[in-house]
């Protein structure tokens, strides 16, 4: 256990620095889009770039991994819908706290943080979830949270879908790994020193990333709308943490015995990759769609900061397991 926490304290550690930095004033609120730009345009991009150009091909489009990991988003987001919907929760709302549930921090805090734990070999899965969940669970929530009334809801759907579509396809980190995935088919390597200035920007990804998560954390806090019981919030935050990675366990187990060719490395990481928190730019994307963006900052919150209790802990578990983990 003392191993697995030696890898994930430094991670967390550095989302506590940059919550504290925003907190006291010591990093400007008008310096953190800024920062989180930074990341997200050049930083991880260059990083994911990395991984993709030296990892094969067939790992980052894995349809096992793929298949078992958008089944267990699909029932994570109709679950959590069905269970979370009340007279004080809209569908809007739902369909947020959905998103929240099934859409880990794979990005800005996943992939580095896996690599670290597992290797490199880590990457490749790690990579298959951000795609699905770039274009499938944030596809199939904005078109539920788009449906308010019956009338129009198909056209509502199409049109939120959509939309979606299009911001998966503006985000650079699709292209990225696509520009990493036709390197590492055709063999090419950019010059030395683009390289050199690829793997500069990618070194920077990790400690960046994890800092202007902790950031953004405080600035969805200060930004929310509402105050939100945590008995509208906590519960999701636990979906996210426990029933999300028990889920991608139940079905890739089950897939395994129907003969997909899942290994248990693959499905180790899957699950990890499940239990991380919350994805915290979806507190941006709540707040410019109307919904209840407080709650969602403290699904986002409670996640973070319980994750790293249990995510540490089921780290530490799947080492002990023979079945997971083991390439």
């Amino acid at each position: 256990m003392s191993a697995i926490f030696a890898v994930t304290l430094p991670f967390f550690t550095l989302v506590l620095c940059g919550y504290l930095a925003a907190q006291r004033g010591l990093l400007a609120e008008a310096a953190i889009p800024g920062l989180n730009g930074f990341v997200l345009f050049f930083a991880l991009p260059c990083m994911l770039f990395r991984f993709g150009m030296n990892t094969p091909v067939w790992q980052l489009l894995n349809p096992a991994v793929l298949g078992v990991y958008l089944l267990a988003a699909l029932l994570l987001v109709s679950l959590t819908v069905l269970l979370t919907r009340s007279p004080f929760v809209s569908l809007k709302d739902a369909a947020f706290g959905a998103l929240v549930a099934a859409f880990p921090n794979t990005g800005f805090m996943g992939v580095p943080l896996l690599v670290a734990l597992l290797g490199a070999a880590a990457a490749g899965p790690v990579i298959c979830t951000i795609l699905a969940d770039l274009f499938f669970t944030s596809s199939l929530c904005l078109a539920l949270a788009s449906v308010t009334s019956a009338a129009g809801a198909g056209a509502a759907r199409r049109q939120a879908a959509t939309q979606a579509l299009r911001a998966a396809l503006s985000n650079p980190l699709p292209w990225s790994i696509a520009l990493g995935a036709g390197a590492s088919w055709s063999g090419l390597r950019p010059p030395a020193a683009l390289d050199t200035v690829i793997k500069m920007l990618g070194d920077a990804a990790t400690p960046v990333a994890l800092f202007t998560i902790g950031a953004v954390l405080w600035r969805a806090g200060q930004h929310a709308h509402s105050r939100t019981p945590w008995q509208r919030y906590l519960p999701v935050a636990l979906i996210k943490l426990l029933l999300h990675p028990a889920l991608v366990l139940g079905i890739g187990l089950l897939a395994q015995q129907l003969g997909s060719p899942l290994s248990g490395f693959q499905l180790g990481v899957l699950v990890l990759a499940a239990a991380l928190p919350s994805a915290s730019n979806v507190s941006l994307l709540a707040e410019r769609h109307g919904a209840d963006n407080g709650r969602i900052a403290r699904i986002i919150l409670a996640s973070t900061v319980l994750a790293f209790f249990s995510f540490s802990t089921l780290a530490a578990y799947l080492r002990q397991s023979p079945a997971l983990l083991s390439p």
